[in-house]
């Protein structure tokens, strides 16, 4: 089973499903396989398929180096999901529909199991969440002239989307020569976001960034 059209739902569900526990489309570095579906897109892919995102942003990085990736270009249609990972989709799918709770209502031991995971299920629910770590950062991103678009630059900063990132307030600041630099704050949750990934990706507007740096780093 291949893809599918990748501007249709059900054509994302299947890439978002695949990417889950991957980095790549095919390996572990980037190749002509993800060149070619990165191209199939027409628009960035809706942020509800949250591992497609992330792959798409990640090649999106590369700009023009995605045509020197290795491998042999082939077709969009030549990549396909093995038949044992779409049957393990397709089983994931089927104990979505499994009655937690069972359906045998005659059976003592039934009633009894499902009694037992009612209030398990209650338990659960009624814990409290634990307090979730965050952090407020600041980062100086320079450009590589006086020449640079700064709006530009802060405009392909803002669109790096995450979950566990909420970008702040942002101002340019003077470093000579007629040069500014664009400090830019950030809210991460820690478990989720990366700074140094963050950095990296930043980096990967090479057009416009020459460096990024952490000009300031607080737990709140």
């Amino acid at each position: 089973m291949g893809f599918g059209d990748l501007s249709t739902t059900d054509g994302l569900k299947t890439l978002n499903e695949y990417l889950a526990l991957r980095s790549y489309i095919d390996g572990f570095q980037p190749s002509q396989a993800d060149n070619t579906i990165f191209e199939a897109f027409k628009n960035i892919p809706n942020a509800e398929f949250y591992h497609v995102l992330r792959w798409y942003k990640h090649i999106s990085s590369y700009g023009d180096e995605r045509k020197k990736f290795p491998g042999d270009k082939k077709p969009l249609t030549n990549f396909t999901v093995a038949k044992e990972e779409t049957a393990a989709l397709e089983k994931k799918d089927d104990d979505d529909d499994v009655d937690l709770f069972g359906s045998d209502d005659d059976d003592p031991e039934a009633e009894k199991l499902k009694e037992e995971r009612v209030k398990l299920y209650n338990e659960k629910k009624s814990k409290k969440p634990g307090v979730i770590a965050k952090s407020s950062v600041v980062l100086d991103v320079k450009p590589w002239d006086d020449e640079t678009d700064m709006k530009v630059m802060e405009g392909k900063v803002r669109s790096i989307q995450c979950d566990g990132l909420i970008w702040g307030a942002s101002k340019l600041v003077p470093v000579g020569y007629g040069i500014h630099k664009l400090q830019i704050g950030c809210v991460v949750e820690d478990e989720k976001v990366s700074i140094d990934c963050l950095s990296e990706e930043i980096q990967g507007f090479e057009d416009v960034v020459q460096s990024v740096d952490v000009a300031a780093f607080n737990k709140i």
